[in-house]
């Protein structure tokens, strides 16, 4: 686990035990979060969880066990004590339960107790991520041109992790530039495209296309595929610390696309087709990301998540850390979103990840996993449904 990752679980844990908004170290929910100041937790039953007994449970259990490695260690303390107790009971299980559809359910059933957040608004919001597959080049050549840079030196966080999505919801700086005056505002896309970053060494590798960097800027990973056939896969490193704006709001503003029929792909369509214009939308978004060579996650099955573990398609998620304890079971319930085959989207997840745009209750971006058929799905997915967490039961029951 990288130092980022380890001082996100820190920040995580101090909020866990001041923060209003999270749970006793027996998994007992307290009252409204910080970031959610009219919610409170209400505790249901798993029977009436919609669509709760045709899940995979197996599929969740393995999941929920791979994320279970972010929870080691003493440095979690009390604060996540019932889960890593869940954590525990799930890692002695013998594979042959945890194959099982039925017996992984009785786990879920037996550990946790399922509440819905309840906040002031009727639905949630459930978008969709993905990992880019990508050619690229450690060295630019005559395809490789457009550069992926590494975390700058003079880049400083003055926001924790857990806090960004607050801070940029809230049009605050969450990083800044050091430099012999004190701290100034980093630069901002427009800048770094136009050069403020050059001759500096920065460079960690090189992409073909512009629109498929600023994609891989907004999902935060990447799996790029060099000449010479070997996959190198990076992952975020920081960012210039200035809000993210959508550049799809950009090109419903200018009358470019309709609201109704964006996606990321009629984007993609609209960049192809408008190359003088491109530029000047993607730098409307002010917010550039920077890049790490992950070389732990070269052979994991996918990116790794902020609990620094490998992220499942269609079984990970990214939440707001101030409103849901990374880790925890998610049962995410929508009556208009369909996967990949057609069926109405109600799977129990895990809370892995974190992200710039996700703030709030109920708010949740759904991993559909990596290449073509993942974009496909994660570009069209913006649809209302319900959060169910799984929070774990007393010791004493």
């Amino acid at each position: 686990m990288n130092l980022r990752v380890l001082a996100l679980l820190l920040i995580q844990l101090a909020l866990a035990v001041a923060n209003p908004g999270s749970t006793h170290a027996d998994g007992k929910p307290l009252t409204a979060t910080s970031s959610a100041k009219t919610s409170s937790h209400e505790l249901t039953a798993f029977g009436d969880l919609p669509g709760w007994a045709e899940d995979d449970h197996s599929a969740a259990l393995l999941a929920f066990r791979q994320a279970c490695a972010g929870h080691s260690g003493a440095a979690q303390g009390n604060a996540h004590a019932g889960l890593q107790r869940a954590c525990g009971a799930a890692l002695s299980l013998p594979l042959a339960e945890v194959s099982n559809p039925a017996k992984a359910r009785a786990f879920f059933e037996a550990q946790f107790l399922p509440y819905r957040l309840r906040h002031d608004q009727p639905d949630g919001l459930l978008t969709g991520y993905f990992e880019p597959e990508l050619t690229g080049a450690l060295k630019p050549d005559k395809h490789h041109q457009v550069p992926v840079f590494r975390r700058p030196g003079d880049l400083v966080d003055v926001v924790p992790a857990t806090e960004r999505a607050k801070a940029n919801a809230e049009g605050r700086l969450a990083s800044m530039r050091k430099t012999a005056e004190g701290l100034e505002p980093y630069y901002t896309r427009a800048e770094i495209e136009a050069g403020a970053l050059a001759g500096r060494g920065l460079e960690l590798l090189y992409l073909e296309s512009p629109v498929d960097a600023y994609f891989m800027h907004v999902q935060g990973s990447g799996l790029i595929r060099l000449s010479d056939g070997s996959l190198v896969r990076i992952g975020y490193a920081g960012k210039n610390g200035y809000p993210y704006t959508s550049a799809g709001s950009v090109l419903i503003r200018r009358g470019a696309i309709r609201r109704e029929d964006l996606t990321l792909q009629s984007m993609r369509s609209w960049f192809a087709a408008h190359p003088a214009e491109m530029q000047s939308i993607l730098n409307e978004n002010k917010s550039y990301i920077f890049f790490e060579r992950r070389t732990e996650a070269d052979n994991q099955s996918g990116p790794l998540g902020a609990l620094g573990t490998p992220l499942t398609p269609r079984r990970s998620v990214a939440v707001d850390p101030a409103v849901y304890a990374l880790g925890t079971p998610i049962f995410v319930s929508s009556d208009s979103l369909r996967d990949e085959h057609g069926k109405v989207f109600r799977h129990l997840m895990v809370a892995q990840d974190v992200g710039s745009a996700i703030h709030g209750p109920e708010r949740a971006d759904i991993f559909w996993g990596t290449g073509s058929a993942a974009e496909a799905i994660a570009g069209r997915t913006k649809d209302r449904g319900h959060l169910f967490a799984l929070l774990p039961r007393p010791a004493a029951q």
